[in-house]
């Protein structure tokens, strides 16, 4: 059995089409066809079910790929970490980010891995601290940078602290709070909010500093894109919080320091069970 023939099987099962599996694996499909072909007569089963208009996993096919998969993606850790020995740094870094970091700045810091790394495949997600955190230690992802309330610190994996932040009001140009230079939260309390979803971290910061403040409030707007939030404020929807080094210089906003507002902490998080060669790098190059 070949490693080759493993990725086409994966490809084909992924694709459910011999001509984007072929494309994909960058050969021609009678090739790919004839490698998995082969592998099946090798196994002694049919791994794949073919009529003229789909291509599916059998039961056999179904069983076989997970081992499949764990056995490519150990020969391909096994070459990186062979590479890695010699000073050569290649594979894949999967990279989850919140929307709003601002503790790293991640563009800067990719520009200075990719000129020392060139050889190795980034990719990058970004989604709420709540999913990342799962993902990183289920190994989705090889590192993420988490925002979490005070208090609240990474759980299951490795992590360095990258800074905190206090967040502040983001309100429209001509809101009646846009001239003042302090609120406090009870000053904000009959204000209409968008914030991220209940339930997520991003939402906690502030909604621990309401309930610790014993103030009500009214989220009427949630959404994960801040973009989306901040056209809310804008166009004199709601109010939001966010970190203040987050918030755009824009002529249509204005921001306001909270007194006793919540503050956010950022964290660089990784799977310390076996970083990849990749992982190990990139977290050399943030500090």
């Amino acid at each position: 059995m070949e490693f080759q023939q493993l990725r086409y099987v994966i490809a084909l099962a992924e694709e459910a089409s011999f001509t984007r599996a072929a494309a994909r694996c960058h050969v021609v499909q009678s090739a790919l066809s004839h490698q998995i072909k082969a592998l099946e007569n090798e196994l002694g089963v049919a791994l794949f079910a073919r009529t003229s208009r789909r291509v599916e996993l059998t039961s056999a096919g179904q069983a076989f790929l997970p081992a499949a998969r764990a056995s490519l993606e150990a020969a391909e850790r096994a070459a990186d970490d062979a590479a890695a020995a010699s000073g050569l740094v290649r594979g894949r870094l999967s990279i989850g980010v919140i929307p709003t970091v601002t503790a790293i700045d991640l563009p800067a810091a990719l520009r200075t891995f990719r000129q020392a790394h060139p050889q190795v495949k980034i990719v990058l997600r970004v989604a709420g601290s709540d999913e990342l955190e799962t993902a990183v230690t289920g190994g989705e992802l090889d590192i993420a940078v988490l925002g979490l309330a005070a208090g609240r610190k990474p759980q299951a994996v490795a992590w360095r602290n990258l800074g905190t932040d206090r967040l502040v009001a983001v309100v429209s140009r001509d809101h009646p709070l846009a001239g003042r230079k302090r609120v406090s939260l009870e000053d904000l309390s009959g204000e209409t909010f968008t914030d991220f979803p209940s339930g997520t971290p991003g939402r906690a910061q502030s909604d621990l500093a309401f309930t610790a403040a014993g103030i009500h409030r009214e989220v009427a707007f949630e959404a994960l894109a801040t973009d989306l939030m901040i056209g809310l404020v804008r166009e004199g929807l709601a109010i939001t919080l966010l970190p203040s080094r987050y918030v755009p210089a824009d002529p249509a906003l204005a921001t306001i320091k909270i007194t006793d507002g919540p503050t956010r902490t950022e964290y660089l998080a990784w799977n310390a069970l076996n970083p990849s060669p990749a992982a190990q790098a990139f977290i050399t190059t943030a500090e």
